[in-house]
């Protein structure tokens, strides 16, 4: 069973930045690829940015394109999300997610994830 856990959500202002992290335990993190997803209140849950499992491959929403950028680090069993620019429509609870699969593909699609955390608030004001 892997554990997800996200940190580093908060308030920030807007143009500010914060960088979330998200912990995947077990021993082959380097076999999951990982997504970020966010959820607004009264809104569905939408897809931020994720990145796979090996090649370095990432794709980023077109909202945050330019803003955002997903890393991980394998040694660390860590993603990153580092939030730049912020604006208060970026204000959501930020969810991590892992896949297990050896592929170097990346998955932008909830139905595909294996395992998510509990999530992070992140609140931007104006």
């Amino acid at each position: 069973q892997v554990q997800v856990v996200e940190s580093g959500g908060g308030l920030v202002q807007a143009g500010g930045s914060l960088r979330l992290s998200c912990v995947a335990s077990g021993p082959t993190f380097s076999s999951y690829a990982m997504g970020w997803f966010r959820q607004a209140p009264g809104k569905e849950r939408e897809f931020v940015a994720a990145c796979s499992s090996r090649d370095g491959n990432t794709r980023h929403a077109d909202s945050v394109k330019g803003r955002f950028t997903i890393s991980r680090d394998n040694a660390k069993k860590t993603v990153y999300l580092q939030m730049n620019s912020l604006k208060p429509e970026d204000t959501a609870v930020y969810y991590c997610a892992a896949k297990l699969t050896s592929d170097p593909w990346v998955w932008q699609f909830e139905n595909e994830y294996d395992y998510w955390g509990q999530g992070t608030q992140v609140t931007v004001s104006s």
